[in-house]
C-alpha cells in the first residue's frame, strides 16, 4: 500500500519530482474535459446565440451515453453537467496495510546522480497503530477510482492499493463497501476492484486516438482532503516516456494533487479518456506538469484481470536508443526519428524476425515511431502472440520485418554479439585502435571488435573512453583498422560507432564533417 505515491528528480542542476498522487481522505476522482476541433462548432454557435447541432459519438460498449459539456457565450466549455452527471461514478477509496522497516527498496545511486531522487515515492506521514518494536506499523492511505461496470468493478492506480490489507470504497453518495482487489500491475499502474453491489452509476469511456494536444480536461478529486474538489486544463502532450516507465502517458496541465491518484480524466464529451497518476514536482504539490494512464491501456490490463486475475505483458526482445541528427546523418536518414536497436536478445520475437543491432525502426502497424518511448509504450499494452508490422531503415533502405511478440516472462538470453554491428572514424575520429587478441576476447566475451587505446578529438568530445570496444561503424562490423578508415571514408558529417563499454552496449555519434 502507498499512501502518497511521488517520485522526484532532485539534482543540482534537476529538482523535479514525479509525485503519484493517493491522500488520507477524499472521495472521487478526476474529470476531463476536451477542447478540439469537434467542439469549435458548438463555441461558434454559442457565442452568436445560434443552437448548435449536438455532436455526441456512439456510446462505448456497455457504458452509458457520454454528457458533453456545454459551451459559454464567451468560448468557454461548460462542465457542470459533466460533473453533475458522472461524479456519482467517481469514488474514494479508502486503505489500511503495514509496512516494514527498510521494505521498500530503490535503485543503488550516488547522491548527486540526477535519477538518485527518482526513484523514491513520497508518502504521507504514516500514522502507526500502537508500538511494535520496530517491526512493522499500520498505515492508511487513500485515493480515488472510477465504476466502469453496474455490478462494482472499479478502476485505480496500482501504487493506491500496494500492499493493503483492507480496502473501503465510498460512493459520493456516502455508502460504503469492503472492495476486494481483483489484481493489480505495477508496470502500467493500474488495478482493478470489485465491491458487492448492482446498478451502479459508471462512467462512459472514450479512446485517447481521438484525443488531441490543446483540448480541454477536467479532474476531480479529493486534493489535500478536499472532497470534490473539480480542476480543469488541457491536454499539454500525447504518449509522453518518463524515466522508469513504459505507459505513454498523457500529460495535462489540470492541478493535480496528492488525492487524485486513480481517478478518471475526462474530456468535454464527458468520457474517461485517463487515469491521473503522477505529477512532476519540487514540492509534492502541482506544479503544472499532470501526467494519465490512456483509458485505453488502463482497460486491457483490467480485461486481463477480470478475465484471468493476473496480467501478461508482451516482449520484443531489443534494447532501444533515440535518433539525434548525429545519427541520421550516419545513417542517411532524412530526420531524426525512429528507434534505434542496439542489442537483439538472442531467441527472442526480434531476434526470430531477423531484427539487427544497427535497425532504425521507424514505423509499427502503420505508426510513426518518433523514438525509443514510442516502440516501448506500443509492446507495454500488447499481449503475447500479437504481431507487429515493423517498417525498418537498414543500410540505407526501407525493409518490412514482420515479429510476433514474445512474452515478457520468458527468460532473457544474452545478445547474440555476432550480430552487433560497430563504427569507427580512426585517425579521422582521433582513435588510437588495435584487435581484440585471444586472452581479452576470452576475457570479456566478445568475439571480435577492436580495442580503444586511445581517444581524441572527435571521438574524445563524443564520449568514447579509452577501454572501450569498437564493435561496429554506421551498422557495419569491424574487425580491423583498415574497414574502419574505408567505411569513415565513405561518410561526410558524422558516423555511428556502437561501442562496448563494460556490459553495456551504445550507440555515440560521433561528427566528422
Amino acid at each position: 500500500m502507498q499512501t502518497e505515491g511521488a517520485v522526484a528528480i532532485t539534482a543540482k542542476r534537476l529538482t523535479l519530482a514525479l509525485c503519484a498522487a493517493g491522500v488520507v481522505g477524499g472521495a472521487v476522482g478526476a474529470i476531463a474535459v476536451n477542447h478540439n476541433n469537434a467542439t469549435a462548432a458548438a463555441e461558434a454557435a454559442a457565442a452568436a446565440n445560434v443552437p448548435a447541432p449536438a455532436s455526441v459519438p456512439a456510446p462505448v460498449a456497455a457504458t452509458p451515453a457520454p454528457v458533453a459539456g456545454n459551451a459559454t457565450a464567451a468560448g468557454l466549455p461548460d462542465f457542470t453537467k459533466i460533473v453533475s452527471h458522472n461524479g456519482p461514478a467517481v469514488v474514494n477509496i479508502r486503505v489500511v496495510g503495514s509496512t516494514k522497516a527498510q521494505q521498500r527498496q530503490m535503485p543503488q545511486f550516488d547522491e548527486d546522480d540526477p535519477f538518485f531522487e527518482f526513484f523514491r515515492r513520497f508518502q504521507q506521514p504514516q500514522q502507526p497503530r500502537g508500538g511494535n518494536g520496530g517491526r512493522g506499523e499500520v498505515v492508511y492511505g487513500a485515493g480515488s477510482g472510477f465504476i466502469v461496470s453496474p455490478d462494482g468493478v472499479i478502476l485505480t492506480n496500482a501504487h493506491v492499493v500496494r500492499d493493503a490489507d483492507e480496502v473501503t470504497v465510498k460512493l459520493q453518495d456516502r455508502r460504503e463497501y469492503r472492495a476486494k482487489v481483483l489484481g493489480s500491475d505495477t508496470k502500467t499502474d493500474v488495478a482493478v476492484l470489485k465491491i458487492d453491489a448492482k446498478n451502479l452509476p459508471v462512467v462512459p469511456l472514450g479512446n485517447t486516438r481521438n484525443l488531441q494536444v490543446g483540448e480541454w480536461v477536467l479532474a476531480i478529486g479529493s486534493p489535500f482532503g478536499l472532497e470534490s474538489t473539480v480542476t480543469a486544463g488541457v491536454v499539454s502532450a500525447k504518449g509522453r516516456s518518463l524515466p522508469g516507465d513504459s505507459v505513454p502517458f498523457i500529460q495535462t496541465d489540470v492541478a493535480v494533487n496528492p488525492g487524485n491518484s486513480g481517478g478518471p480524466l475526462f474530456n468535454t464529451r464527458g468520457e474517461v479518456v485517463g487515469i491521473n497518476s503522477q505529477i512532476y514536482s519540487q514540492t509534492g504539490g502541482y506544479q503544472g506538469l499532470s501526467f494519465a494512464i490512456p483509458i485505453d491501456a488502463a482497460i486491457r490490463i483490467k480485461d486481463q484481470i477480470v478475465a484471468t486475475g493476473k496480467v501478461q505483458h508482451a516482449k520484443l526482445g531489443v534494447s532501444l536508443q533515440d535518433i539525434g541528427q548525429d545519427f541520421a546523418d550516419s545513417f542517411k536518414l532524412e530526420s531524426p526519428d525512429g528507434a534505434l536497436v542496439q542489442n537483439v536478445e538472442r531467441g527472442s520475437a526480434a531476434d526470430k524476425a531477423g531484427l539487427k543491432s544497427g535497425d532504425v525502426i521507424r514505423k509499427v502497424n502503420g505508426q510513426p515511431v518518433i523514438g525509443g518511448g514510442d516502440l516501448t509504450a506500443i509492446v507495454s499494452v500488447a499481449k503475447p502472440g500479437e504481431k507487429l508490422a515493423l517498417d525498418v531503415w537498414r543500410d540505407g533502405k526501407n525493409v518490412e520485418v514482420n515479429a510476433t511478440l514474445g512474452s515478457a516472462s520468458d527468460k532473457a538470453a544474452p545478445a547474440d554479439r555476432n550480430s552487433l554491428a560497430s563504427n569507427d572514424s580512426g585517425a579521422k575520429l582521433g582513435l588510437a585502435l588495435r584487435p581484440l587478441d585471444p586472452m581479452e576476447k576470452r576475457q570479456s566475451g566478445i568475439p571480435s571488435g577492436l580495442l580503444i587505446e586511445d581517444a581524441g578529438g572527435a571521438a574524445q568530445m563524443a564520449g568514447i573512453q579509452p577501454g572501450d570496444v569498437l564493435l561496429s561503424v554506421n551498422g557495419k562490423p569491424v574487425t580491423s583498422v583498415a574497414q574502419v578508415r574505408d567505411v569513415v571514408g565513405k561518410s561526410s558529417k558524422s558516423v555511428a560507432l556502437l561501442i562496448q563499454r563494460g556490459d553495456d552496449r551504445i550507440f555515440i555519434p560521433v561528427r566528422i564533417g
